[in-house]
């Protein structure tokens, strides 16, 4: 059963978050520099607190919402590396809001508790493939600054992004190929040692084939960037659909699972 709400501390943490991050989402027009500044530094402090505590249950929960939340929180992570090097980088008001629609979302859905049958290094698993979601979602977040920054060209405007499109290029990549390595990790740890983790060996059920999908997407994409210099549209195409098939497979299928079935997960 998915549990009736978060723990108090939770709660007041992750509400505290999403206020936070909800300043500069919303009123980006309005503050000062250094006040969005702060309000997206103590957002992310508060975010990580929160996720701390909410994985400090005994046992722990997890879910399709606290795996978003610590995604997007990675993604913020990226971002605040990022804006040191390139002061220029304008992506705060739509990072903003993603943290506090995930930050929600974690508290409505905080999950179901890990079977204490599970193997110690089940956490180390999980984050493989939530990190694995991080780097993608990072290479996302690029390529939606890339597209943007191509429009802005086009119109023969200051591009918003604050970055050459080529770097944005290869920074996207990069995520792409961060990404794929700890997918293939995953995915390998699940197929080899899946009855050690989850006391079942692996078995192709929708998260199994949605997840091989994009793995098998994302190499396509990798090969093709390779070989025949994939680039602009056909790669960032392969790059969504990609994406799209991985979040279906653990977050799709979990949230089925919790939301609309009711059921904790085999």
């Amino acid at each position: 059963m998915i549990l009736p709400s978060a723990s108090p501390a939770s709660l007041v943490l992750g509400l505290a978050a999403a206020l936070a991050y909800a300043l500069p989402a919303l009123f980006a027009a309005r503050l000062a520099p250094g006040v969005s500044r702060a309000a997206l530094a103590a957002a992310w402090v508060l975010h990580g607190a929160a996720l701390v505590w909410s994985l400090a249950f005994t046992p722990p929960h997890f879910g399709f919402a606290p795996a978003l939340s610590i995604t997007a929180w990675f993604v913020l992570t990226v971002y605040a590396v990022e804006s040191r090097l390139y002061p220029r980088l304008r992506a705060r008001w739509a990072l903003c809001g993603l943290g506090a629609v995930a930050v929600l979302l974690a508290l409505a859905f905080p999950g179901t508790a890990l079977h204490a049958q599970n193997s110690p290094w089940l956490p180390l698993h999980l984050a493989l493939g939530v990190a694995s979601y991080g780097l993608f979602a990072a290479a996302l977040v690029h390529a939606w600054l890339m597209t943007r920054a191509e429009k802005q060209m086009r119109l023969a405007a200051d591009p918003q992004s604050g970055m050459p499109l080529l770097m944005l290029e290869r920074l996207t990549f990069r995520f792409v190929n961060a990404g794929f390595v700890l997918l293939t990790a995953t995915l390998a740890a699940g197929l080899l040692f899946g009855e050690t983790l989850y006391g079942r060996a692996w078995r192709w059920d929708h998260k199994a084939v949605f997840s091989v999908l994009s793995w098998l997407t994302f190499l396509v994409l990798l090969l093709g960037r390779a070989r025949f210099g994939w680039r602009g549209r056909t790669a960032l195409r392969w790059l969504y659909i990609g994406s799209a098939l991985l979040l279906l497979a653990y977050v799709g299928s979990r949230f089925v699972l919790e939301v609309v079935l009711h059921r904790a997960p085999a």
